[in-house]
């Protein structure tokens, strides 16, 4: 099938769609009111030249390249058509061809350019600051750095982060979150979302092309044009295909005629509607037409695919592994008590902020804030050393700390009575996370306190994990490296299946590969520390990744909102599309099938046959373009 290569080819295609449509009712028109057959001729050959103009590019093009496809069978059928005294027929097939080839691209067109519509809530131009005070800037001439102001109701333009004032943002475009977000100093905004309430300046942290939004329609035109497992399967078996229907068709031109009393121009015309039932356009259709569609309608939605294979793979997922930090949990953990066995408490989380200071893990950042809420001095550590999965340790002045989990603290030497463990079991009762802290000295170790930090279930995690269920999802489990007691306390909250605790980061692949033994597995994490389960999980999954670099490029599919509701409707639209395809190609092999027999055995017209190839073929595409809309339980109610 032609598919031309940009707008202008596109307009042509359909300009001579119309010509073909034209010539061909006005040599049928000529023909009925008996004027000289050369006339309706001439109407009948401008409208094979018109309706075939693409077909013929198409079909050399294969044949340069030693391959057979649709195209060249539906040019040797209409010229069949023509050479047994059809031309009518022969035309009629040219030109339902070709207007079944524009819908086609129409239809795809539009699941290729669905992204491309939130471009249209970037403005083109900004309010920047510069020594002349307020002017009118182009977007892609500002550089990083720039202040930018934009009032209520304005589209935010660029990237950036907040220095002046307060106002509720649509994100939507973005995260795919219908309720605003508040924003405010030190908040990040998003190119392509829309200020609301309040007037906003931000400093600009990324070049237009850099945007979040930017990357999200690169992602999404790549993932487009990468083709999934069973659409590259029926477009090489298409070739195959195509030279059997060339073969049964001189097959039945041949043999019909040998064999007894038939004749050859009504032997001939039979076979080129057996040519014409039997090509698999809408076979070969059918797969594109729904994971174009399901890809660029989800990611609309804020959930984006990288490409049809990971849509494909999915939809056959039995097990989703989650991670417990900022994707059943809010990911803000807070620290809710310091205890000091010895000196003052602010002293203590005074030194865990400064080793901490280099630490990317969420616990990290709360005892960052709590220090900052208490205005304690940090200080940038020496010797620094990070333990993934338990601590980290480091020189603060001439002294040596390390913070982190009990076994850190064991294997540094450092052990404290029982009186500290009936404290930190009680804690660890009320689901909080203990972070410890001790100092090493020349002869050993010594625990100065512990850190108690919590970080509260999503509240709609449990319905959530249910969805999950009920969408087909046998068995739902969360990995953390945080202790049984907490997971054990958080599995009773979220209604997970069964939870792994205490786990490194290389404890978290042994478990996805355990697991990937019962079944397929898909890794929810944040694209960052789970990098190394997302990796050997069937699909792995970035959550709540909206402006994160190294999210986007680590998982298969990237949620850019943190809404576990978005994990239920990217297994949803995965499921949903795999029911799709198996409707096209059923309903498109069954056309075939049935047609081919009919005109075997009872024979019929050449029309009627084009009119069931070309409206299975669109059909198949409107189908697909149903995902464009897909919503899920939760999305509808």
């Amino acid at each position: 099938m032609s598919e031309p290569g940009d707008k202008g080819s596109a307009r042509i295609e359909k300009l001579l769609t119309v010509f073909a449509g034209v010539f061909l009712i006005g040599g049928l028109f000529l023909e009925k009111v008996g004027v000289q057959l050369l006339f309706s001729h001439l109407s009948y050959l401008f409208a094979y030249l018109s309706g075939g103009y693409f077909g013929v590019v198409s079909a050399f093009g294969s044949l340069r390249n030693k391959e057979i496809d649709v195209d060249l069978l539906m040019i040797l059928a209409a010229l069949g058509a023509a050479y047994v005294g059809a031309p009518f027929e022969g035309g009629m097939l040219l030109f339902l061809f070709a207007l079944s080839n524009v819908l086609q691209n129409h239809a795809l067109d539009r699941s290729r350019n669905a992204i491309h519509s939130l471009m249209k809530l970037r403005p083109s131009v900004v309010q920047i600051r510069d020594d002349q005070g307020w002017v009118t800037e182009d977007v892609d001439a500002v550089e990083p750095g720039t202040v930018v102001r934009v009032r209520p109701g304005e589209g935010i333009a660029l990237d950036g982060e907040v220095i002046r004032g307060e106002s509720s943002i649509d994100e939507s475009s973005i995260t795919g979150e219908a309720i605003p977000v508040l924003k405010y100093v030190a908040s990040i905004v998003y190119a392509g979302t829309v200020n609301q309430s309040g007037s906003l300046e931000y400093r600009v942290t990324r070049r237009s092309s850099d945007s979040t939004l930017s990357k999200i329609i690169r992602m999404v035109e790549s993932a487009q044009s990468k083709r999934a497992k069973t659409q590259r399967f029926l477009e090489e078996a298409e070739r195959h295909y195509a030279l059997g229907v060339i073969l049964l068709t001189v097959g039945l031109i041949i043999f019909p005629p040998l064999l007894g009393d038939i004749s050859f121009s009504d032997n001939f015309y039979r076979a080129m509607t057996v040519m014409v039932v039997a090509s698999p356009c809408a076979l070969v259709i059918s797969t594109p037409a729904a994971f174009l569609s399901a890809i660029g309608g989800a990611a609309r939605l804020g959930v984006l695919f990288k490409g049809g294979i990971h849509l494909e793979r999915l939809a056959e997922v039995d097990i989703v592994a989650l991670d417990k930090t900022g994707t059943l949990t809010g990911g803000r953990p807070k620290v809710m008590q310091v205890h000091a066995l010895s000196g003052e408490e602010s002293e203590l989380l005074r030194t865990a902020a400064s080793i901490e200071l280099h630490s990317e893990h969420p616990l990290a950042r709360a005892i960052e804030e709590a220090a900052d809420e208490e205005n304690l001095e940090i200080t940038e550590p020496c010797d620094f050393q990070s333990f993934p999965g338990k601590g980290a340790k480091g020189k603060v002045g001439d002294r040596m700390f390390i913070v982190g989990n009990s076994p850190l603290l064991h294997e540094h030497g450092i052990d404290w009575n029982g009186e500290v463990d009936e404290h930190i079991e009680a804690a660890l009762s009320k689901a909080y996370t203990i972070v410890l802290v001790g100092e090493l000295t020349s002869v050993g170790g010594s625990l100065m306190g512990f850190i108690s930090i919590t970080d509260q279930i999503r509240p709609e995690a449990r319905d959530a994990v249910e969805q999950l269920k009920t969408i087909g999802v046998k068995e739902v489990v969360m990995l953390t490296g945080d202790n049984s007691q907490v997971a054990e306390v958080i599995r009773g909250q979220s209604g997970v299946d069964q939870v792994y605790a205490g786990l490194l980061p290389e404890d978290k692949v042994r478990i996805v590969e355990e697991l990937s033994m019962r079944g397929r597995v898909a890794m929810v994490g944040d694209g960052v520390n789970d990098a190394p389960a997302l990796a050997v999980s069937h699909v792995g999954i970035a959550m709540g990744a909206a402006g994160t670099d190294v999210a986007m490029k680590t998982a298969d599919v990237v949620l850019m909102s943190s809404n576990l509701h978005h994990l239920d409707h990217a297994i949803g639209l995965a499921r949903a599309s795999r029911r799709i395809v198996k409707q096209n190609l059923a309903f498109a092999l069954g056309v075939i099938v049935v047609l081919v027999i009919c005109a075997l055995t009872i024979g019929i017209p050449l029309p009627l046959g084009v009119v069931g190839h070309e409206g299975s073929t669109v059909l198949v595409c409107l189908n697909g373009l149903r995902l464009l809309r897909f919503r899920n339980h939760q999305q509808q109610h």
